[in-house]
């Protein structure tokens, strides 16, 4: 079994309860727009990071961390990305994405509002898990965590706190 810390959209911000809910957890998952180095360092020192770049991230975070990330977590196939729509709204080439990766869970970020969908049509869990920073349209700052045990997920806990 393992417990997972999901976040997006940090833009350089890491709120402090982020390090308090995310303390039982095995490794946190980052589904872009990390922001910068020191946020990436960050979470990597404080657990095990698995990250994907977004949209506004620079050169040094784009060599560090892939457009997407295509992994097993447990018996899980997980796929993620920063910019990947949701189900019914997949963005552009993600189809054809989730076709060949054949994921059990799609992860992505990018839109700041926090989404866990089910996918008949390609039978996979969807999750973004909002925007955890401070900057952007969102009123709301939201991070997630849940256990993977084989091909089960379960308990998931979403951290939300309004921003303004």
């Amino acid at each position: 079994m393992k417990k997972i810390g999901l976040l997006s959209d940090t833009h350089t911000f890491l709120h402090p309860e982020i390090f308090e809910f995310f303390e039982n957890v095995d490794e946190i998952w980052h589904a872009g727009d990390i922001g910068n180095s020191e946020t990436a360092d960050s979470l990597a020192t404080f657990k095990p990071l698995v990250a994907v770049h977004g949209n506004i991230d620079d050169a040094k975070i784009r060599l560090s961390y892939p457009e997407i990330q295509a992994f097993s977590c447990e018996n899980i196939k997980v796929l993620m990305i920063h910019i990947g729509g949701y189900p019914g709204n997949y963005a552009r080439g993600i189809k054809n994405l989730i076709r060949i990766e054949r994921p059990n869970l799609f992860i992505s970020g990018h839109s700041h509002i926090l989404k866990v969908i089910n996918d008949p049509k390609y039978q996979l869990l969807h999750m973004n898990p909002g925007a955890a920073g401070n900057s952007g349209l969102h009123k709301q700052q939201t991070f997630m965590r849940f256990k993977i045990d084989g091909k089960r997920i379960s308990d998931l806990e979403v951290f939300d706190i309004n921003r303004h």
